[in-house]
């Protein structure tokens, strides 16, 4: 589903996985290139299509007896553990598929999160902040580096876009408030890694973003 999962480190031999929702042997192939090891698992909502490798990434180290904490906020923790199937197919549903069973793959075996995360929190060992950022789910969150200047945004805002807000959890108002007041309030030479598509910049969302543009 064309999902962009990141690698992200500061600098240290250790990385943070975020949105590991695709092939968990790709994500492991990009990690033995870094040469370094993965410290735990963030996630920035609980969608499968962000989700569906972080129980088989966490399987796949503790085997080799490295244990990663899987991080995701509180709201969202549903999407994970034993209400993830109940969660997951409700989401499905909304989307109207007929047979949500096609996609059980993406949400089987999901673990229990490690962390329950919430506003101010810093993600493991890293300088990754926690910016709460509901609207597209209720547990959405943004993970935001001043030092380095840069904003991972999930589904909360991408270039040139919003997410969307007709599924469970959603709200558009919601999500536009907070984007305006915690992710463009930021520098605007912060840089945006989005979901899914093309990372931006803030100052690049305020200027041309339809949602969001400023008059001259």
């Amino acid at each position: 589903m064309e999902t962009n999962c990141y690698l992200y480190s500061n600098g240290k031999k250790e990385c943070i996985v975020i949105d590991p929702g695709g092939s968990e042997l790709q994500i492991v192939s990009s990690i033995n290139m870094l040469k370094m090891i993965p410290s735990g698992i963030a996630l920035t909502h609980g969608h499968f299509d962000h989700t569906a490798s972080a129980g088989k990434l966490k399987d796949f180290y503790g085997k080799e007896g490295i244990d990663i904490p899987i991080a995701i906020h509180k709201a969202d923790k549903n999407f994970l553990g034993k209400k993830s199937a109940k969660t997951n197919r409700e989401t499905l549903k909304d989307l109207g598929l007929n047979d949500p069973e096609e996609f059980v793959d993406f949400f089987s075996g999901l673990p229990e999160p490690d962390v329950v995360l919430k506003e101010g929190d810093t993600i493991f060992n890293t300088d990754l902040v926690v910016l709460e950022t509901p609207g597209h789910t209720k547990g959405s969150i943004c993970l935001y580096s001043e030092k380095d200047s840069l904003v991972f945004s999930g589904d909360s805002l991408f270039f040139m876009s919003i997410g969307r807000t007709d599924l469970p959890g959603g709200d558009e108002k919601t999500l536009l408030d907070v984007i305006r007041s915690k992710i463009l309030t930021l520098p605007p030479e912060t840089r945006v890694f989005p979901g899914h598509g093309l990372d931006t910049t803030v100052e690049r969302e305020i200027k041309g973003n339809p949602f969001f543009r400023l008059p001259h």
